[in-house]
């Protein structure tokens, strides 16, 4: 096995190729996922942000689940965000749905000026079963 290993879903992006990085690593029983952003199959950002950000969170499960992991095995959580107080409110809907009850994950939110043409972006660090 490889010390660190890459990670991609099934139905791998293109922007994991034009940027050159991987969806993940695993390193022993950690998950570093790189940050998931709202983007199409082709890597354009979905325009509608609620849509967006269930995007990116359906990326990010995709992610996980190519690693046999699951939202459950979530230790830390940040996430990017271009106008976090007009933001916030739709993003939380979308996480209430992944992490509907505690414990929660740690989550720290940061406000950015530029993502690449999204507006939203989360990466996290899992803790996954053994294999």
């Amino acid at each position: 096995m490889l010390h660190n290993e890459p990670v991609f879903p099934s139905d791998r992006h293109a922007l994991h190729e034009q940027h050159g990085y991987s969806a993940a690593i695993r390193s022993s029983d950690l998950l570093f996922v790189s940050g998931q952003v709202g983007g199409r199959a082709d890597g354009s950002p979905e325009p509608d942000f609620a849509k967006q950000v269930q995007l990116a969170f359906d990326n990010l499960l995709a992610v996980l689940d190519a690693a046999g992991c699951g939202p459950e095995d979530i230790v830390d959580v940040t996430s990017f965000h271009t106008d976090p107080e007009v933001q916030l409110g739709t993003v939380m809907e979308v996480k209430k749905r992944i992490f509907p009850e505690a414990p929660y994950p740690n989550w720290t939110a940061l406000g950015v000026t530029w993502l690449a043409g999204f507006d939203f972006e989360i990466k996290v660090i899992a803790r996954c079963p053994a294999r």
